[in-house]
Protein backbone atom coordinates (compact mmCIF):
# COMPACT_ATOMS: atom_id res chain seq x y z
CA UNK A 1 0.00 0.00 0.00
CA UNK A 2 2.37 2.57 0.37
CA UNK A 3 4.53 1.69 -2.59
CA UNK A 4 1.30 2.46 -4.17
CA UNK A 5 0.29 5.66 -2.31
CA UNK A 6 4.20 6.72 -3.29
CA UNK A 7 3.36 5.79 -7.28
CA UNK A 8 0.17 8.00 -6.70
CA UNK A 9 2.48 10.46 -5.30
CA UNK A 10 5.37 10.51 -7.96
CA UNK A 11 2.22 10.34 -10.70
CA UNK A 12 0.54 13.49 -9.78
CA UNK A 13 3.84 15.38 -9.02
CA UNK A 14 4.97 14.87 -12.60
CA UNK A 15 4.06 18.58 -14.12
CA UNK A 16 3.39 17.03 -17.26
CA UNK A 17 0.30 14.77 -15.76
CA UNK A 18 -2.52 17.44 -15.47
CA UNK A 19 -1.74 18.00 -19.10
CA UNK A 20 -1.78 14.79 -20.72
CA UNK A 21 -4.45 13.81 -18.47
CA UNK A 22 -6.53 16.59 -19.93
CA UNK A 23 -5.47 15.60 -23.31
CA UNK A 24 -6.43 12.12 -22.61
CA UNK A 25 -9.88 13.32 -21.31
CA UNK A 26 -10.91 15.46 -24.37
CA UNK A 27 -9.66 12.48 -26.54
CA UNK A 28 -12.40 10.46 -24.80
CA UNK A 29 -15.19 13.21 -25.19
CA UNK A 30 -14.43 13.65 -28.50
CA UNK A 31 -14.82 9.91 -29.44
CA UNK A 32 -17.85 10.01 -26.85
CA UNK A 33 -19.88 12.84 -28.91
CA UNK A 34 -18.78 10.85 -32.60
CA UNK A 35 -20.73 7.81 -31.21
CA UNK A 36 -23.81 9.93 -30.14
CA UNK A 37 -24.04 11.23 -33.23
CA UNK A 38 -23.22 7.89 -35.02
CA UNK A 39 -26.49 6.75 -33.19
CA UNK A 40 -28.27 9.61 -34.13
CA UNK A 41 -27.73 9.31 -37.48
CA UNK A 42 -28.31 5.33 -37.72
CA UNK A 43 -32.03 6.06 -36.66
CA UNK A 44 -32.48 8.64 -39.17
CA UNK A 45 -31.24 6.36 -41.67
CA UNK A 46 -32.94 3.23 -40.29
CA UNK A 47 -36.58 5.64 -40.30
CA UNK A 48 -35.58 6.44 -44.37
CA UNK A 49 -35.51 2.53 -45.25
CA UNK A 50 -38.68 1.64 -43.16
CA UNK A 51 -36.81 0.31 -40.37
CA UNK A 52 -37.61 0.77 -36.32
CA UNK A 53 -35.00 0.25 -33.42
CA UNK A 54 -34.10 1.29 -29.89
CA UNK A 55 -32.01 4.04 -29.04
CA UNK A 56 -29.66 1.08 -27.49
CA UNK A 57 -29.81 -0.79 -30.51
CA UNK A 58 -28.28 1.99 -32.30
CA UNK A 59 -25.34 2.71 -29.82
CA UNK A 60 -24.82 -1.27 -29.86
CA UNK A 61 -24.30 -1.18 -33.84
CA UNK A 62 -22.35 2.09 -33.63
CA UNK A 63 -19.95 0.38 -31.06
CA UNK A 64 -20.27 -3.21 -32.58
CA UNK A 65 -19.37 -1.36 -36.32
CA UNK A 66 -16.28 1.20 -34.55
CA UNK A 67 -14.45 -1.86 -32.99
CA UNK A 68 -15.15 -3.95 -36.22
CA UNK A 69 -17.16 -6.76 -34.49
CA UNK A 70 -19.48 -6.31 -37.05
CA UNK A 71 -22.03 -9.18 -35.71
CA UNK A 72 -24.39 -8.83 -39.06
CA UNK A 73 -27.69 -8.73 -36.94
CA UNK A 74 -28.38 -5.17 -38.22
CA UNK A 75 -27.76 -4.41 -41.18
CA UNK A 76 -28.79 -1.30 -43.70
CA UNK A 77 -30.58 -2.19 -47.52
CA UNK A 78 -30.10 1.11 -49.08
CA UNK A 79 -26.78 2.77 -50.69
CA UNK A 80 -26.96 5.40 -48.37
CA UNK A 81 -26.83 2.98 -45.39
CA UNK A 82 -23.84 1.18 -46.49
CA UNK A 83 -22.13 4.22 -46.80
CA UNK A 84 -22.84 5.50 -43.23
CA UNK A 85 -21.35 2.18 -42.37
CA UNK A 86 -18.50 2.92 -44.25
CA UNK A 87 -17.82 5.72 -42.55
CA UNK A 88 -18.26 4.64 -39.14
CA UNK A 89 -15.97 1.59 -39.96
CA UNK A 90 -13.32 4.07 -41.36
CA UNK A 91 -13.35 6.54 -38.34
CA UNK A 92 -14.16 3.33 -35.92
CA UNK A 93 -10.82 1.86 -36.83
CA UNK A 94 -8.70 5.03 -36.81
CA UNK A 95 -10.05 5.78 -33.39
CA UNK A 96 -10.72 3.32 -31.37
CA UNK A 97 -7.91 0.63 -32.47
CA UNK A 98 -5.10 3.52 -33.49
CA UNK A 99 -5.68 7.09 -32.16
CA UNK A 100 -6.97 5.33 -28.37
CA UNK A 101 -4.25 2.91 -28.13
CA UNK A 102 -1.61 5.03 -28.54
CA UNK A 103 -3.07 8.55 -26.97
CA UNK A 104 -4.07 5.73 -23.66
CA UNK A 105 -0.16 5.02 -23.67
CA UNK A 106 0.97 8.19 -24.64
CA UNK A 107 -0.70 10.20 -22.25
CA UNK A 108 -1.68 7.64 -19.06
CA UNK A 109 0.34 4.36 -19.26
CA UNK A 110 3.60 5.68 -19.58
CA UNK A 111 3.38 8.73 -18.04
CA UNK A 112 2.29 5.80 -14.71
CA UNK A 113 4.94 3.50 -15.32
CA UNK A 114 7.65 6.20 -15.18
CA UNK A 115 5.80 6.98 -11.96
CA UNK A 116 6.59 3.43 -11.06
CA UNK A 117 10.40 3.50 -11.62
CA UNK A 118 10.78 6.90 -9.88
CA UNK A 119 8.70 5.41 -7.40
CA UNK A 120 11.43 2.58 -7.07
CA UNK A 121 14.72 4.44 -8.12
CA UNK A 122 13.83 8.15 -7.16
CA UNK A 123 15.54 10.99 -8.63
CA UNK A 124 15.18 12.98 -4.75
CA UNK A 125 14.73 11.66 -1.72
CA UNK A 126 12.62 12.93 0.86
CA UNK A 127 12.52 16.49 2.82
CA UNK A 128 12.77 14.78 6.22
CA UNK A 129 16.01 12.44 5.03
CA UNK A 130 18.71 12.53 7.57
CA UNK A 131 21.24 10.93 9.22
CA UNK A 132 21.50 8.57 6.43
CA UNK A 133 24.40 6.80 4.85
CA UNK A 134 25.68 7.80 1.00
CA UNK A 135 26.97 4.70 -1.29
CA UNK A 136 27.99 5.89 -4.40
CA UNK A 137 29.49 3.04 -5.84
CA UNK A 138 28.08 -0.46 -5.47
CA UNK A 139 30.57 -3.62 -5.44
CA UNK A 140 31.66 -6.72 -3.01
CA UNK A 141 32.41 -4.31 -0.25
CA UNK A 142 29.46 -2.38 -0.52
CA UNK A 143 27.36 -5.02 -0.41
CA UNK A 144 28.71 -6.61 2.95
CA UNK A 145 28.97 -2.61 4.10
CA UNK A 146 25.25 -2.74 3.06
CA UNK A 147 24.28 -5.97 5.17
CA UNK A 148 26.03 -4.76 8.47
CA UNK A 149 24.46 -1.35 8.32
CA UNK A 150 20.95 -3.03 8.10
CA UNK A 151 22.12 -5.16 10.88
CA UNK A 152 22.55 -2.16 13.14
CA UNK A 153 19.56 0.06 12.16
CA UNK A 154 21.01 2.23 10.15
CA UNK A 155 19.16 4.28 7.02
CA UNK A 156 21.40 4.42 3.52
CA UNK A 157 20.66 4.85 -0.18
CA UNK A 158 22.81 3.50 -2.49
CA UNK A 159 23.25 5.97 -5.66
CA UNK A 160 22.91 4.51 -8.91
CA UNK A 161 23.98 6.69 -12.87
CA UNK A 162 21.60 4.39 -14.79
CA UNK A 163 17.87 3.63 -14.34
CA UNK A 164 17.62 -0.13 -15.65
CA UNK A 165 20.69 -0.69 -13.03
CA UNK A 166 18.84 1.03 -10.38
CA UNK A 167 15.90 -0.51 -11.25
CA UNK A 168 17.43 -4.17 -10.91
CA UNK A 169 19.03 -3.36 -7.59
CA UNK A 170 15.66 -2.10 -6.11
CA UNK A 171 14.54 -5.62 -7.74
CA UNK A 172 17.37 -7.26 -5.16
CA UNK A 173 15.82 -5.07 -2.16
CA UNK A 174 18.10 -1.94 -2.37
CA UNK A 175 17.40 1.53 -1.44
CA UNK A 176 18.88 3.33 -4.80
CA UNK A 177 18.07 6.69 -6.29
CA UNK A 178 19.38 7.67 -9.61
CA UNK A 179 21.34 10.55 -10.47
CA UNK A 180 25.54 11.62 -11.75
CA UNK A 181 27.75 11.38 -8.90
CA UNK A 182 29.34 14.39 -10.26
CA UNK A 183 26.71 16.83 -10.31
CA UNK A 184 26.23 18.98 -7.18
CA UNK A 185 22.36 18.62 -7.48
CA UNK A 186 22.09 15.31 -7.00
CA UNK A 187 23.68 15.33 -3.82
CA UNK A 188 21.86 18.34 -3.19
CA UNK A 189 18.67 15.83 -3.83
CA UNK A 190 20.53 13.41 -1.65
CA UNK A 191 20.17 15.86 1.29
CA UNK A 192 24.04 15.32 1.52
CA UNK A 193 24.37 17.80 4.60
CA UNK A 194 21.89 16.14 6.54
CA UNK A 195 23.91 12.78 6.07
CA UNK A 196 25.83 11.06 8.56
CA UNK A 197 28.41 9.34 6.17
CA UNK A 198 29.38 9.40 2.48
CA UNK A 199 30.79 6.44 1.32
CA UNK A 200 33.00 6.33 -2.36
CA UNK A 201 34.96 2.91 -3.45
CA UNK A 202 35.14 3.38 -7.12
CA UNK A 203 38.27 4.43 -8.55
CA UNK A 204 40.80 6.68 -7.61
CA UNK A 205 39.80 9.52 -10.00
CA UNK A 206 35.88 8.87 -9.68
CA UNK A 207 36.50 8.79 -5.76
CA UNK A 208 38.43 11.97 -5.88
CA UNK A 209 35.39 13.90 -8.05
CA UNK A 210 32.65 12.66 -5.79
CA UNK A 211 34.43 14.25 -2.58
CA UNK A 212 35.54 17.48 -4.62
CA UNK A 213 31.65 17.42 -5.50
CA UNK A 214 30.66 17.06 -2.11
CA UNK A 215 32.49 19.52 -0.50
CA UNK A 216 30.70 22.26 -2.63
CA UNK A 217 27.75 21.74 -0.48
CA UNK A 218 29.03 20.71 2.91
CA UNK A 219 31.71 20.60 4.65
CA UNK A 220 31.00 18.76 7.70
CA UNK A 221 29.85 15.38 6.26
CA UNK A 222 31.86 12.79 6.73
CA UNK A 223 33.29 11.19 3.66
CA UNK A 224 35.27 8.09 3.79
CA UNK A 225 36.57 6.88 -0.09
CA UNK A 226 38.97 4.01 -0.95
CA UNK A 227 41.91 4.09 -2.25
CA UNK A 228 44.05 1.56 -4.66
CA UNK A 229 47.10 3.25 -4.49
CA UNK A 230 49.11 4.28 -2.21
CA UNK A 231 50.15 7.75 -4.54
CA UNK A 232 46.22 8.64 -4.51
CA UNK A 233 45.91 9.22 -0.67
CA UNK A 234 47.34 12.68 0.03
CA UNK A 235 45.25 13.39 -3.60
CA UNK A 236 42.32 11.74 -1.84
CA UNK A 237 42.46 13.60 0.99
CA UNK A 238 43.19 17.25 -0.66
CA UNK A 239 39.81 16.29 -2.28
CA UNK A 240 37.85 16.40 0.39
CA UNK A 241 37.81 12.61 2.06
CA UNK A 242 38.45 12.36 5.87
CA UNK A 243 39.51 9.07 5.73
CA UNK A 244 40.89 6.94 2.97
CA UNK A 245 41.46 3.36 2.84
CA UNK A 246 44.08 1.56 0.93
CA UNK A 247 41.76 -1.62 1.15
CA UNK A 248 44.96 -3.75 -0.47
CA UNK A 249 47.18 -2.83 2.31
CA UNK A 250 44.32 -3.92 4.89
CA UNK A 251 43.77 -7.26 3.39
CA UNK A 252 47.50 -7.83 3.28
CA UNK A 253 48.39 -6.68 6.62
CA UNK A 254 45.53 -8.94 8.05
CA UNK A 255 46.41 -11.81 5.56
CA UNK A 256 50.19 -11.36 7.16
CA UNK A 257 49.12 -11.88 10.93
CA UNK A 258 47.48 -15.23 9.93
CA UNK A 259 51.07 -16.55 9.60
CA UNK A 260 51.47 -19.02 12.05
CA UNK A 261 54.04 -22.11 12.20
CA UNK A 262 57.18 -19.94 12.29
CA UNK A 263 57.12 -20.89 16.23
CA UNK A 264 54.72 -21.01 18.48
CA UNK A 265 55.08 -17.53 19.68
CA UNK A 266 51.62 -15.47 20.06
CA UNK A 267 50.93 -13.27 16.90
CA UNK A 268 48.66 -10.32 17.50
CA UNK A 269 45.72 -10.33 15.05
CA UNK A 270 44.18 -7.12 16.61
CA UNK A 271 43.75 -4.80 19.31
CA UNK A 272 41.02 -3.51 21.49
CA UNK A 273 42.37 -0.44 23.59
CA UNK A 274 44.50 -1.72 25.79
CA UNK A 275 42.91 -5.54 24.96
CA UNK A 276 45.16 -7.91 22.64
CA UNK A 277 43.44 -10.08 20.27
CA UNK A 278 46.17 -12.62 19.49
CA UNK A 279 47.00 -16.56 17.80
CA UNK A 280 48.92 -19.43 18.89
CA UNK A 281 50.17 -22.43 16.97
CA UNK A 282 50.30 -25.63 19.39
CA UNK A 283 52.27 -27.87 16.83
CA UNK A 284 55.64 -29.37 18.88
CA UNK A 285 54.38 -27.68 22.02
CA UNK A 286 53.55 -29.45 26.31
CA UNK A 287 49.79 -28.45 25.35
CA UNK A 288 49.08 -30.51 22.18
CA UNK A 289 46.85 -33.34 24.23
CA UNK A 290 45.57 -31.24 26.74
CA UNK A 291 42.38 -30.07 27.48
CA UNK A 292 41.61 -26.54 28.26
CA UNK A 293 41.12 -27.03 31.50
CA UNK A 294 44.21 -29.23 32.05
CA UNK A 295 46.24 -26.61 30.01
CA UNK A 296 45.32 -24.31 32.81
CA UNK A 297 46.78 -21.16 30.60
CA UNK A 298 44.07 -18.58 32.44
CA UNK A 299 45.81 -19.66 36.03
CA UNK A 300 48.98 -19.31 34.66
CA UNK A 301 48.93 -16.14 32.81
CA UNK A 302 45.29 -14.48 33.21
CA UNK A 303 44.79 -14.67 29.57
CA UNK A 304 41.08 -15.79 28.34
CA UNK A 305 41.42 -19.07 25.77
CA UNK A 306 38.21 -17.87 23.61
CA UNK A 307 38.23 -20.56 21.32
CA UNK A 308 40.76 -22.36 19.30
CA UNK A 309 40.90 -23.09 15.45
CA UNK A 310 40.75 -26.65 13.88
CA UNK A 311 41.62 -26.22 9.91
CA UNK A 312 39.30 -22.78 9.36
CA UNK A 313 36.18 -24.35 12.05
CA UNK A 314 36.10 -21.40 15.29
CA UNK A 315 35.31 -24.12 18.18
CA UNK A 316 34.17 -21.66 21.57
CA UNK A 317 35.89 -22.48 24.45
CA UNK A 318 35.01 -24.79 27.27
CA UNK A 319 37.08 -27.12 29.83
CA UNK A 320 36.86 -30.24 28.02
CA UNK A 321 37.95 -28.84 24.22
CA UNK A 322 40.94 -30.78 23.69
CA UNK A 323 44.41 -29.31 21.90
CA UNK A 324 45.53 -31.08 18.74
CA UNK A 325 49.06 -30.91 16.97
CA UNK A 326 47.24 -28.21 14.45
CA UNK A 327 45.10 -26.58 16.77
CA UNK A 328 45.51 -22.70 17.06
CA UNK A 329 44.31 -20.94 20.02
CA UNK A 330 42.25 -17.34 19.92
CA UNK A 331 43.44 -15.74 23.21
CA UNK A 332 42.55 -12.56 24.95
CA UNK A 333 44.98 -10.51 27.08
CA UNK A 334 47.11 -7.79 27.96
CA UNK A 335 50.87 -7.30 26.63
CA UNK A 336 52.33 -8.66 30.14
CA UNK A 337 50.26 -11.79 29.85
CA UNK A 338 51.22 -12.64 26.65
CA UNK A 339 54.67 -11.92 27.04
CA UNK A 340 54.43 -14.58 29.90
CA UNK A 341 52.87 -16.81 27.62
CA UNK A 342 55.41 -16.13 24.82
CA UNK A 343 58.51 -17.24 27.37
CA UNK A 344 57.21 -20.30 28.40
CA UNK A 345 55.53 -21.82 24.55
CA UNK A 346 58.00 -19.59 22.36
CA UNK A 347 60.61 -21.68 22.06
CA UNK A 348 58.64 -24.31 20.68
CA UNK A 349 57.83 -25.00 16.58
CA UNK A 350 60.53 -22.85 15.35
CA UNK A 351 61.15 -22.37 11.38
CA UNK A 352 63.42 -20.43 9.45
CA UNK A 353 62.07 -21.89 6.29
CA UNK A 354 60.72 -18.69 3.84
CA UNK A 355 56.75 -18.96 3.48
CA UNK A 356 54.99 -18.98 0.68
CA UNK A 357 53.15 -16.27 -1.06
CA UNK A 358 50.97 -16.51 -4.39
CA UNK A 359 50.25 -13.54 -6.15
CA UNK A 360 52.25 -9.98 -5.91
CA UNK A 361 49.73 -7.55 -6.57
CA UNK A 362 48.39 -5.14 -4.19
CA UNK A 363 47.23 -7.32 -1.54
CA UNK A 364 50.41 -10.29 -1.52
CA UNK A 365 52.51 -6.74 -1.70
CA UNK A 366 51.03 -5.74 0.88
CA UNK A 367 51.37 -8.72 2.91
CA UNK A 368 55.13 -8.73 1.69
CA UNK A 369 55.74 -5.45 3.33
CA UNK A 370 54.16 -6.33 6.73
CA UNK A 371 56.20 -9.87 6.94
CA UNK A 372 58.85 -8.07 6.19
CA UNK A 373 58.62 -5.90 9.23
CA UNK A 374 58.18 -8.67 11.54
CA UNK A 375 61.67 -10.05 10.21
CA UNK A 376 59.71 -13.39 8.41
CA UNK A 377 61.11 -14.57 5.26
CA UNK A 378 58.95 -15.23 2.43
CA UNK A 379 58.79 -16.00 -1.25
CA UNK A 380 56.87 -14.40 -3.22
CA UNK A 381 55.19 -16.21 -7.20
CA UNK A 382 53.60 -14.15 -10.25
CA UNK A 383 53.49 -14.65 -13.38
CA UNK A 384 53.06 -11.05 -14.46
CA UNK A 385 56.68 -10.06 -15.52
CA UNK A 386 55.99 -6.61 -14.72
CA UNK A 387 55.24 -7.58 -10.76
CA UNK A 388 58.07 -9.62 -10.15
CA UNK A 389 61.48 -7.13 -8.99
CA UNK A 390 64.61 -8.66 -9.71
CA UNK A 391 65.25 -9.88 -6.16
CA UNK A 392 65.88 -13.75 -4.40
CA UNK A 393 62.44 -13.14 -2.62
CA UNK A 394 60.40 -13.01 -6.16
CA UNK A 395 59.62 -16.10 -8.47
CA UNK A 396 58.63 -15.50 -12.10
CA UNK A 397 56.11 -18.48 -12.94
CA UNK A 398 52.71 -19.87 -11.99
CA UNK A 399 51.43 -21.59 -8.95
CA UNK A 400 49.35 -23.93 -10.41
CA UNK A 401 53.14 -25.45 -11.97
CA UNK A 402 54.46 -27.93 -9.45
CA UNK A 403 58.39 -26.47 -10.69
CA UNK A 404 57.31 -23.05 -10.09
CA UNK A 405 55.70 -24.48 -6.50
CA UNK A 406 59.20 -26.46 -5.72
CA UNK A 407 61.38 -23.62 -6.23
CA UNK A 408 59.70 -21.32 -3.89
CA UNK A 409 60.14 -24.12 -0.81
CA UNK A 410 56.83 -26.16 -1.24
CA UNK A 411 58.58 -29.09 0.52
CA UNK A 412 59.36 -27.09 3.48
CA UNK A 413 57.59 -23.83 3.31
CA UNK A 414 55.63 -23.69 6.90
CA UNK A 415 52.54 -21.68 5.52
CA UNK A 416 51.13 -20.19 2.30
CA UNK A 417 49.03 -17.18 1.45
CA UNK A 418 46.92 -17.43 -1.29
CA UNK A 419 46.03 -13.68 -2.22
CA UNK A 420 44.84 -13.47 -6.24
CA UNK A 421 41.44 -11.66 -6.85
CA UNK A 422 39.93 -14.57 -8.03
CA UNK A 423 38.19 -16.77 -6.36
CA UNK A 424 38.81 -19.95 -8.52
CA UNK A 425 42.10 -19.88 -9.09
CA UNK A 426 42.47 -19.19 -5.25
CA UNK A 427 40.01 -22.31 -4.75
CA UNK A 428 41.97 -24.15 -7.11
CA UNK A 429 45.42 -23.06 -5.61
CA UNK A 430 44.30 -24.58 -1.89
CA UNK A 431 43.59 -27.72 -2.75
CA UNK A 432 46.65 -28.08 -4.82
CA UNK A 433 48.49 -26.79 -2.89
CA UNK A 434 46.89 -29.23 0.38
CA UNK A 435 47.11 -32.27 -1.60
CA UNK A 436 50.98 -31.45 -2.31
CA UNK A 437 51.68 -30.74 1.66
CA UNK A 438 48.68 -32.36 4.20
CA UNK A 439 50.28 -30.47 6.89
CA UNK A 440 51.35 -26.79 5.02
CA UNK A 441 48.91 -23.93 6.99
CA UNK A 442 47.36 -22.20 4.13
CA UNK A 443 45.79 -18.86 4.37
CA UNK A 444 43.52 -17.47 1.24
CA UNK A 445 42.10 -14.16 0.28
CA UNK A 446 38.22 -14.81 -0.85
CA UNK A 447 36.78 -11.49 -2.88
CA UNK A 448 33.50 -12.31 -2.20
CA UNK A 449 31.66 -13.70 1.14
CA UNK A 450 29.94 -16.90 -0.60
CA UNK A 451 33.33 -18.63 -1.35
CA UNK A 452 34.70 -18.43 2.01
CA UNK A 453 33.33 -21.78 3.20
CA UNK A 454 34.14 -23.24 -0.06
CA UNK A 455 37.79 -22.10 0.41
CA UNK A 456 37.81 -23.94 3.70
CA UNK A 457 36.66 -26.98 2.42
CA UNK A 458 39.01 -26.74 -0.31
CA UNK A 459 41.63 -26.96 2.52
CA UNK A 460 42.09 -23.03 3.86
CA UNK A 461 43.09 -23.01 7.43
CA UNK A 462 41.83 -18.90 6.90
CA UNK A 463 40.13 -17.64 4.75
CA UNK A 464 39.73 -13.43 5.21
CA UNK A 465 37.20 -11.93 3.12
CA UNK A 466 38.05 -8.80 0.78
CA UNK A 467 34.14 -7.51 1.16
CA UNK A 468 34.36 -8.47 4.78
CA UNK A 469 37.15 -6.46 5.39
CA UNK A 470 36.74 -3.52 3.49
CA UNK A 471 33.14 -3.36 5.38
CA UNK A 472 34.44 -3.57 8.10
CA UNK A 473 36.88 -0.79 8.22
CA UNK A 474 34.53 1.81 6.71
CA UNK A 475 31.96 0.76 9.56
CA UNK A 476 34.40 1.12 12.16
CA UNK A 477 35.22 4.13 11.31
CA UNK A 478 31.13 5.30 10.50
CA UNK A 479 30.25 3.78 14.22
CA UNK A 480 33.91 5.52 15.92
CA UNK A 481 34.48 2.19 17.64
CA UNK A 482 36.65 -0.97 17.12
CA UNK A 483 35.22 -3.67 15.73
CA UNK A 484 38.41 -6.37 15.35
CA UNK A 485 37.50 -8.77 12.52
CA UNK A 486 39.92 -11.83 14.25
CA UNK A 487 38.72 -13.76 10.88
CA UNK A 488 35.78 -14.55 8.69
CA UNK A 489 32.83 -14.03 10.44
CA UNK A 490 34.33 -14.29 13.78
CA UNK A 491 34.66 -10.33 15.30
CA UNK A 492 35.62 -8.72 18.60
CA UNK A 493 33.21 -6.15 19.05
CA UNK A 494 31.51 -3.46 21.88
CA UNK A 495 28.11 -2.75 22.87
CA UNK A 496 26.67 -0.08 25.84
CA UNK A 497 25.69 -2.83 28.54
CA UNK A 498 22.18 -4.15 28.56
CA UNK A 499 20.55 -2.67 31.82
CA UNK A 500 18.77 -6.38 31.35
CA UNK A 501 22.48 -7.50 32.30
CA UNK A 502 23.76 -5.12 34.61
CA UNK A 503 24.55 -6.39 38.51
CA UNK A 504 24.47 -10.02 37.08
CA UNK A 505 27.50 -12.38 36.91
CA UNK A 506 28.27 -13.85 33.61
CA UNK A 507 27.93 -17.40 35.52
CA UNK A 508 24.60 -16.22 36.07
CA UNK A 509 23.76 -15.04 32.42
CA UNK A 510 25.54 -17.96 31.27
CA UNK A 511 25.92 -15.85 27.45
CA UNK A 512 28.24 -17.73 25.96
CA UNK A 513 25.93 -21.24 25.32
CA UNK A 514 22.73 -18.75 24.90
CA UNK A 515 24.69 -16.61 22.34
CA UNK A 516 28.06 -17.84 21.58
CA UNK A 517 29.51 -14.76 22.61
CA UNK A 518 32.40 -14.58 25.15
CA UNK A 519 32.79 -11.79 27.19
CA UNK A 520 36.31 -10.81 27.41
CA UNK A 521 36.19 -7.48 29.00
CA UNK A 522 34.34 -4.68 30.20
CA UNK A 523 34.95 -0.53 29.87
CA UNK A 524 34.14 1.81 32.12
CA UNK A 525 35.21 5.85 31.26
CA UNK A 526 38.14 4.37 28.89
CA UNK A 527 39.06 2.27 31.02
CA UNK A 528 39.19 -1.64 30.23
CA UNK A 529 38.60 -5.03 32.46
CA UNK A 530 39.96 -7.56 31.03
CA UNK A 531 39.22 -11.15 31.78
CA UNK A 532 36.59 -10.11 34.41
CA UNK A 533 35.86 -12.16 37.05
CA UNK A 534 33.04 -14.10 35.96
CA UNK A 535 31.59 -14.19 39.55
CA UNK A 536 31.48 -10.78 39.86
CA UNK A 537 28.29 -8.58 39.24
CA UNK A 538 28.79 -6.70 35.56
CA UNK A 539 29.31 -2.88 36.21
CA UNK A 540 26.82 -0.59 34.73
CA UNK A 541 27.30 2.87 32.81
CA UNK A 542 30.18 0.59 30.94
CA UNK A 543 30.44 -1.32 27.48
CA UNK A 544 30.88 -4.62 27.52
CA UNK A 545 33.36 -6.66 25.20
CA UNK A 546 33.05 -9.82 23.49
CA UNK A 547 33.84 -11.96 20.54
CA UNK A 548 31.74 -14.43 18.75
CA UNK A 549 30.76 -15.04 15.32
CA UNK A 550 28.78 -12.69 13.00
CA UNK A 551 25.74 -14.79 14.10
CA UNK A 552 26.25 -15.22 17.68
CA UNK A 553 26.58 -10.89 17.67
CA UNK A 554 23.43 -10.49 16.45
CA UNK A 555 21.85 -13.31 18.74
CA UNK A 556 23.31 -11.42 21.36
CA UNK A 557 21.93 -8.16 20.36
CA UNK A 558 18.27 -9.92 19.73
CA UNK A 559 18.70 -11.23 22.98
CA UNK A 560 19.30 -8.98 25.78
CA UNK A 561 18.86 -5.21 23.66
Amino acid sequence: MKFFTSQISYFIANRNTKTNIKRLIRFVLVLIAMIILYGVLFHEIMAIEGQDHSWVTGFYWTLTTMTTLGFGDITFQSDLGRIFSIIVLGSGVISLLIMLPFTFIEFFYAPWMEAQHRARAPRELPEDTSGHVIITSFDAITKSLIHKLKQYGHEYVLLVNELDRALELYDQGYRVMVGEPDDPDTFRKMHVEKAAMVYTGGTDMFNSNVAHTIRELSDTVKIISSSNSYDSIDVLKLAGSDHVLHMGNILGRALSRRVLGQDARVHTVGRFGELIIAEATTFDTPLVGKTLKESKIREKFGINVVGIWERGDFKSSHPDLEIHPHSVLVLAGTVDQLRKYDELFGIYGISDEPLIIIGAGRVGRAAARHLKQRNIPYKIIDKNPDRVKQTDNFILGDAADLETLKKAGIDRAPNVIITTNQDDVNIYLTIYCRSLRPNIHIVSRSTLERNVSTLHRAGADFVMSYAAMGANAVFNIFEENDIVMVAQGLNVFSLDTPESIVGKTLVELDIRNKTGCNVIAYQIDGEQQINPDPNAPIPGNSEIILIGKTEDEQRFIDYYK
